[in-house]
């Protein structure tokens, strides 16, 4: 669904899964759950599914309506990269949250992780990096432009949590 119209959302999303597949020494059962959302966080972009212009509820929503999903899955791709915050900026905040629950912070920050470490090509980067593209797409005044400076505390605080977690699982293996 995004392979042929969207190209290059298609490599950042094989990235993100490739990412979230490097996880799987943190994640442990829930590892296939985090790359299965990796795979689907950003179908939401697909023309056939955008309906609202948000990609993380149209996502959602087609996923649950379309699909027998694990509910958990659903989640993940609903709230994925502080969604809540562009959903507040986009008057959204009361739909999403009023159709989707939060999935734990465990595995949303191991998304997030997947997401925010990976380029629109799918190369693998800093947090900082993917930010400051992401910033540089959109002028200022685009609701995503603030989205992401109102959320980019907490998408390092996300980020920093799983390379924690990545650090002490490599401390113990040695």
């Amino acid at each position: 669904m995004l392979e042929r119209p969207l190209p290059r959302r298609w490599a950042h999303s094989q990235g993100v899964a490739e990412q979230a597949r490097s996880l799987a020494p943190v994640l442990g059962a829930d590892a296939d759950l985090v790359e299965a959302s990796a795979w689907l966080h950003d179908i939401g972009y697909s023309p056939d599914l955008a309906t609202t212009g948000f990609h993380p509820l149209d996502g959602a929503r087609y996923l649950r309506h379309s699909r027998s999903v694990d509910e958990a899955l659903v989640s993940l791709v609903a709230y994925h990269s502080c969604a809540v915050i562009e959903a507040e900026e986009r008057g959204l905040v009361d739909v999403l949250k009023g159709e989707f629950a939060p999935p734990p912070d465990d595995l949303l920050d191991a998304l997030t992780y997947s997401d925010m470490t990976t380029g629109p090509d799918g190369v693998h980067l800093p947090v900082e990096r993917r930010l400051a593209e992401i910033l540089e797409r959109y002028a200022p005044e685009d609701l995503v432009h603030r989205s992401i400076t109102r959320s980019s505390p907490l998408l390092r605080a996300s980020v920093q949590s799983v390379q924690r977690r990545l650090a002490e699982v490599d401390q113990t293996a040695i």
